[in-house]
C-alpha cells in the first residue's frame, strides 16, 4: 500500500475515533506510520484529506442513476442505499464538527471552496429525476427537487436514528421501504 493510501486508511479511522474537529495531522500521520511532512506532500490540509476520506473510503454515495436505464425505482432505492450507508458511516465523523459553529463555519467556507457540501447529492437526484421527467419516466406532476430532497432527508434521519441507536449497517431492503412510499408520487 502507498503512502497516500495508508494516509488516507488512518485519517479515516482517526477522524471515526475523535470526529474530524478533534482529529488532527499530527495524529493521522503518527497513525499512518509517517511524518507530518510527509502528509502535507500528499494533502494540502485536513479539509483536503476529509474530502478524500469522504470520496474514498466511505460507502459509496451513488450519483450515476442513468436516465432512462433500468427503471427509476430501482435507481432510486440504489441511490437510498448509498445515502443511508454514508450517511451512517459519516455521522461520527462530523458530529464534532456540527457542535461546534466557528468549525462548522470553516467546514462549509472549505467544502464550498472544493465544490463539495451537503446539498450536491441532493441537486444529483434532483437532476436526475429531472432528466427522467424529460423521458415521461416521472410524471410531469411531480417536483423532481421535492421529491429528491424529500429522499434525502429521509436517508439522513434514518441514518441518524440507526447510529443514535447503535444499529448494523442497513440492509437493501431498508432503502427500499423509502423509495416505496415516494414512487405512487413520482410515476406517471
Amino acid at each position: 500500500m502507498n503512502a497516500r493510501e495508508r494516509i488516507l486508511d488512518a485519517a479515516a479511522s482517526v477522524m471515526r475515533e475523535h470526529g474530524v474537529a478533534h482529529a488532527t495531522t499530527k495524529q493521522i500521520a503518527r497513525a499512518a506510520g509517517y511524518s507530518e511532512a510527509l502528509l502535507y506532500k500528499h494533502f494540502r490540509d485536513k479539509e483536503e484529506i476529509l474530502l478524500h476520506v469522504l470520496q474514498e473510503r466511505m460507502p459509496a454515495f451513488p450519483g450515476g442513476a442513468v436516465p432512462g436505464e433500468g427503471t427509476v425505482e430501482a435507481n432510486l432505492v440504489a441511490v437510498a442505499h448509498g445515502a443511508l450507508r454514508f450517511y451512517l458511516h459519516a455521522f461520527p465523523m462530523m458530529a464534532s464538527m456540527v457542535a461546534q459553529p466557528h468549525l462548522m463555519a470553516a467546514a462549509r467556507e472549505t467544502l464550498t471552496a472544493y465544490g463539495a457540501g451537503p446539498q450536491h447529492p441532493v441537486r444529483m437526484l434532483a437532476d436526475y429525476l429531472q432528466a427522467e421527467q424529460n423521458l415521461g419516466r416521472v410524471s410531469a406532476d411531480s417536483t423532481p427537487e421535492a421529491a429528491a430532497a424529500l429522499l434525502m432527508g429521509a436517508c439522513f434521519q434514518q441514518a441518524f436514528l440507526r447510529y443514535f441507536g447503535g444499529g448494523p449497517d442497513f440492509p437493501e431492503s431498508a432503502a427500499a421501504g423509502l423509495v416505496h412510499g415516494l414512487i405512487p408520487a413520482l410515476l406517471p
